[in-house]
């Protein structure tokens, strides 16, 4: 079984090849490879249940016989067709431009199942440059062959075999959500998301007071890597690639810390890393949904179900970092 999961994505390099002969070749070394699951990517929850309640071989019928029916738009849908925008930015102002994204479909689908998802991306209009359909396989152990810098999955395991296999990722909620702009929006969260979790530990073990006084403490000291700062990283260099004015590109940080007492370290720790971002909100533990709203981006990562379900209510696509794997 160890070589079955490579021969299906292959099988779906070559099928990929042939109707995306349109789509610019990527160059893994300097792309931003984004990986997304069908279910992240699409609503694919009439077939999941599907495959729950009748088993393997009548969710496959179904997708069969379905196959020439474009799928609906999933929670990461407009996130996706976001990137394409900067893409075709960054194209613009640099034909040679290497530094592009690139996103990549992973399932883990026989590739006799992943026709319709085939399908359903061509009719949508999405470049995407592979599709690896690995028959029940865990997915993720191609993660860091195609050096992914992102995870996006509907699955909760795979987003934890992604995160101990050292990769961002995080955990996307089938949503109805609003359209938002064709700029890219991206908003972090702190502690847990963008930065260890080392103050917020604190804070559940000792209380607030405490976790306040490491803060200052610590002022001086960076705060320790996050689960998906790597990406924000690679992120912020593409958004160095244009001005304020022009940017298809726009990052937030919303935190609960507070600006008074635990925000000079977050910002210190961003001007140390050479992140710059956008805007930045201090919440000082307010709900986000309201700021969401405003912002209405294509991505919200937080590591607080309660934060999660705010900004859900507010039609906010939403992603969970997960730090109980």
């Amino acid at each position: 079984m160890q070589h079955s999961g490579w021969w299906m994505e292959k099988m779906a390099d070559s099928e990929n090849t042939i109707i995306n002969t349109s789509v610019r070749q990527k160059d893994p070394d300097e792309a931003l490879v984004i990986a997304v699951t069908t279910r992240a990517i699409f609503n694919l929850e009439k077939e999941h249940e599907i495959f729950l309640a009748r088993g393997k071989d009548e969710y496959m019928k179904h997708q069969q016989t379905n196959e020439n029916i474009s799928l609906k738009q999933g929670t990461a849908f407009a996130f996706v067709q976001a990137v394409q925008t900067v893409n075709k930015k960054l194209l613009e102002r640099n034909p040679e431009e290497k530094g592009l994204f690139d996103v990549i479909v992973l399932s883990n689908n026989s590739p006799e199942s992943g026709t319709r998802i085939i399908n359903s991306a061509k009719q949508h209009g999405l470049e995407i440059s592979k599709f690896c359909f690995v028959s029940e396989e865990d997915s993720t152990q191609y993660l860091k062959t195609h050096n992914v810098k992102l995870f996006l999955s509907a699955d909760r395991t795979d987003v934890c075999n992604a995160l101990q296999r050292g990769v961002s990722a995080a955990l996307i909620f089938q949503q109805e959500i609003q359209a938002p702009s064709t700029q890219l929006r991206v908003v972090f969260d702190g502690d847990a998301v963008l930065f260890s979790d080392e103050t917020d530990r604190i804070f559940h073990e000792k209380g607030l007071e405490e976790a306040v006084q490491y803060e200052k403490i610590m002022e001086a000291v960076p705060m320790g890597d996050g689960p998906l700062k790597a990406f924000a990283l690679h992120l912020g260099k593409m958004r160095k690639k244009f001005g304020q004015e022009d940017s298809p590109i726009r990052t937030y940080l919303v935190t609960a810390r507070s600006g008074r007492d635990m925000g000079i370290r977050a910002i210190k720790t961003l001007r140390e890393w050479g992140l710059a971002i956008d805007e930045a909100f201090f919440m000082d533990g307010a709900p986000k949904g309201p700021i969401l709203s405003k912002i209405q981006p294509h991505i919200f990562f937080d590591d607080g179900l309660h934060n999660i379900r705010g900004a859900q209510d507010a039609g906010i696509p939403s992603a969970l970092v997960p730090c109980d794997c």
